[in-house]
């Protein structure tokens, strides 16, 4: 005879199942579906919502899982029951009509948000946008009596509050300010990377790349995506990146970024498969794995050594020795797009949505406020404008999907990551001959064993404090900037 516990899991392997399907639907829909067939797949993503969610919401799932969280189990066990208390717990607070509207009107607003954004068309998106944002209040309402924000961040960062990150970030910030401020006033500025670069070349370099950092293409694919984006788990992982022929570095540093999700999701335990343990920790565990392998990682003056090389024989003469490169790869420079900046100004865009998602969530900023409080925020932030709404507030996908408490997530995943190179570099401490030959697999070894294995064996904070045996701080990310760019502008 079965045990509860078993019963449980039994019925959420299927739940794990079902989810992977319509995570399916959603990378179809950003890389495979006609346009027109936008509105059919709302109503398949919203069916499908429902569905998850009456298994969520079950009583009989919810006696069950009271009756096994009483037996004595092991380790795993009383993971698995952890996540599937948080997804019956959303479930049961979130009414079953709400948790379908929300996936259905976010399904078509993607669209909309498109279209607008191609169009430089704020008014456009803004009726949808009120939609989704009273939809998003009423669900964190439903989760919670106490901060709404905090409600919509946990479920992408458990235990994770909006006071405490913004402590964070508030340390964060004025040394980030001052870092960028010294860089532009530097005497020494690296040159531009000038040129066409083949776009199929481009992709075969990110393949080869890719490989590299370990990830496998026989459980996953590269297809080309507006933005790009990792989906899927275990034997189905798969990943998106861009092309623009005049910056191959935009293809290729946002596929090493996506490998970095991709490879976390491939390489858990696979005992943990069709279980809630068998993907990453939290938002901002899965960025840390994205940002080491992108910069600590990609960008190290050892990596872009052999990257230098390499593509000098895909595309020829680059105008600069390796040296040179490496500033370039790293350089400096002003823009408006979040996905584009650089490691020094990444976080200061990521501080902006941040602040303004927390006031739409509590009502003190109008969706109809929404860009004028950017535009001048930004440039608060970074002294100029943007000039159209494409660099501004709808530049971004998150908000018309209703990813609402998920952009601190980079910042802390950045943190994560400066933490995880700190402990990374003490334990390999002859990475960077591997990585000047191109071969990253010394850290992607590394990462793998001590935080990729385990899923969500562990809450998130513990997933980052059992791999660098210490608890997370600021610091290690802010000292690593600090160094590296104070090398390449001379100061």
């Amino acid at each position: 005879m079965s045990t509860a516990y078993e019963r449980v899991m039994a019925r959420q392997r299927q739940t794990q199942i079902l989810a992977g399907v319509s995570g399916l639907l959603g990378w179809d829909q950003e890389t495979m579906m006609p346009k027109g067939a936008a509105d059919q797949r709302a109503e398949q993503m919203g069916a499908m919502e429902e569905l998850l969610h009456a298994r969520r919401s079950d009583p009989a799932l919810a006696d069950g899982l009271a009756e096994a969280e009483s037996a004595d189990l092991d380790e795993v066990s009383r993971a698995n029951l952890r996540e599937i208390r948080r997804q019956v717990d959303h479930a049961t607070k979130v009414p079953a009509d709400l948790a379908a509207e929300l996936a259905r009107v976010t399904s078509r607003a993607q669209g909309v948000w498109a279209a607008a954004r191609a169009a430089d068309d704020v008014a456009a998106f803004t009726p949808m946008l009120e939609q989704i944002v009273a939809l998003k209040r009423d669900e964190a309402a439903a989760l919670s009596d106490g901060s709404a924000y905090d409600a919509l961040l946990d479920q992408f960062e458990p235990g994770a509050t909006g006071a405490d990150l913004a402590a964070m970030f508030g340390a964060l910030r004025p040394r980030l300010v001052a870092l960028r401020d010294r860089i532009f006033g530097a005497e020494q500025h690296p040159e531009p990377l000038m040129g066409t670069f083949a776009e199929d070349t481009q992709i075969a370099l990110a393949r080869d790349v890719a490989e590299r950092y370990g990830y496998d293409f026989e459980r996953g694919r590269i297809d080309k995506a507006v933005h790009p984006f990792s989906s899927g788990s275990g034997s189905d992982v798969r990943i998106t990146t861009r092309t623009d022929p005049a910056d191959p570095f935009n293809c290729l540093y946002s596929t090493i970024h996506e490998v970095g999700h991709g490879c976390y999701e491939q390489g858990v335990d696979p005992a943990y498969a069709f279980t809630p343990l068998g993907h990453g920790a939290s938002m901002g565990v899965h960025e840390s794995q994205s940002r080491i392998y992108e910069n600590q990682l990609g960008r190290s003056r050892a990596f872009t050594g052999w990257l230098h090389g390499r593509m000098t024989d895909l595309f020829g003469d680059l105008g600069m020795d390796a040296d040179g490169f490496f500033g370039t790869v790293n350089r400096l420079q002003k823009g408006f797009i979040r996905t584009e900046a650089d490691e020094v100004q990444y976080n200061l865009h990521v501080l902006l949505r941040f602040d303004l998602e927390r006031e739409l969530i509590d009502g003190s900023l109008t969706v109809a406020e929404l860009e004028g409080a950017w535009n001048d925020r930004f440039e608060a932030d970074f002294g100029y404008r943007p000039d159209r709404p494409s660099q501004g507030c709808l530049q971004d996908v998150h908000w018309s999907v209703g990813l609402f408490g998920y952009f601190p997530t980079y910042t802390l995943g950045n943190v994560y990551a400066g933490c995880l190179n700190e402990a990374l570099r003490r334990d390999v401490p002859d990475l960077d001959s591997a990585l000047a030959d191109g071969d990253p697999s010394p850290a992607t070894d590394w990462l793998r064993e001590k935080l990729q294995r385990h899923g969500s064996l562990r809450t998130p904070r513990e997933t980052i404090i059992h791999a660098i045996g210490g608890a997370p701080s600021e610091e290690p990310l802010l000292s690593y900037l600090e160094a590296k760019f104070g090398e390449i502008y001379g100061f």
